[in-house]
């Protein structure tokens, strides 16, 4: 008896013939109807079709008065995506294995997706018998611990309201208007300090320092975060821990082609 074919191996010949196209531009900049349909093998309808709805969609754009397509914005936005999340995995590494090194506990690096933070990259500690730790992609709310704190802190206001407003929030958000106020406050003190701590916010026996890392454009791509018990938070070992992050994040912010500025954020 045959087995079903899944639904992952399925196809839709369209979506295909829309990805033959794109993939012309590979290699080719700038090409027209003729050129697409030399490369493709398609007719000029089907070509015409397929780049009216690329066009529609964002993947492609007309470059030229003569109508020659190329690439477009959301093909660029889906390799920012691309670059934040697996290239970035390339240079996060190395610096997450420096710091369990010179500091003994675990490091991680977060972003945002949505009303949560995941864990992109961890390195687990080392030189101790108690550790912290968290499995890469695990999720958690945006509203306790230091990377949580430290990733809403350099938010943008509308990227703020809208976590905020939302009706899907965590148990631990602000719910009153007063404390609302007072979160936005820590949220500026935060920024003021460049690093967010936390002692006990997610679990009781946890504590957490984190540092933002900052891409070419200014702007935030995660939290680098050291955490450990809070047996060992002491003021000599967190200000170790800090000095560590620093740099690491430096280093990684150096290398997203960070120019040293930060873009003003102002709370909601």
């Amino acid at each position: 008896m045959k087995s079903p074919t899944k639904q992952t191996d399925r196809h839709v010949d369209a979506v295909l013939a829309a990805m033959a196209v794109l993939d012309c531009f590979l290699t080719n900049p700038l090409l027209g109807v003729k050129e697409i349909m030399g490369l493709t093998g398609f007719t000029r309808n089907r070509v015409m079709r397929l780049t009216g709805t690329l066009l529609q969609h964002g993947s492609l754009m007309i470059a030229d008065p003569k109508g020659g397509f190329a690439v477009g914005p959301k093909c660029l936005a889906l390799g920012k995506v691309f670059e934040r999340s697996q290239g970035l995995l390339v240079i996060l590494k190395p610096v997450l294995k420096q710091l369990v090194l010179v500091t003994g506990e675990s490091t991680s690096f977060y972003v945002r997706e949505g009303l949560e933070r995941y864990a992109l990259a961890r390195e687990e500690g080392s030189s101790h018998n108690i550790r912290y730790s968290i499995r890469e992609g695990q999720r958690v709310g945006l509203f306790a611990g230091s990377a949580s704190k430290l990733i809403l802190a350099y938010s943008s206001p509308e990227v703020l309201s809208t976590i905020l407003n939302s009706s899907d929030l965590d148990a631990q958000a602000p719910k009153s208007l007063a404390e609302r106020n007072e979160f936005l406050k820590k949220l500026e003190e935060i920024r003021l300090q460049g690093y967010a701590i936390s002692v006990g916010e997610r679990d009781p026996d946890a504590f957490g320092i984190s540092v933002p890392v900052f891409d070419s454009e200014n702007d935030l791509v995660g939290a680098l975060c050291i955490g450990g018990p809070v047996s060992r938070f002491t003021d000599e070992n967190s200000q170790h821990c800090l000095r560590h992050l620093r740099d690491g994040a430096k280093k990684l912010s150096g290398q997203l082609g960070w120019n040293g500025l930060i873009k003003h954020v102002s709370g909601t």
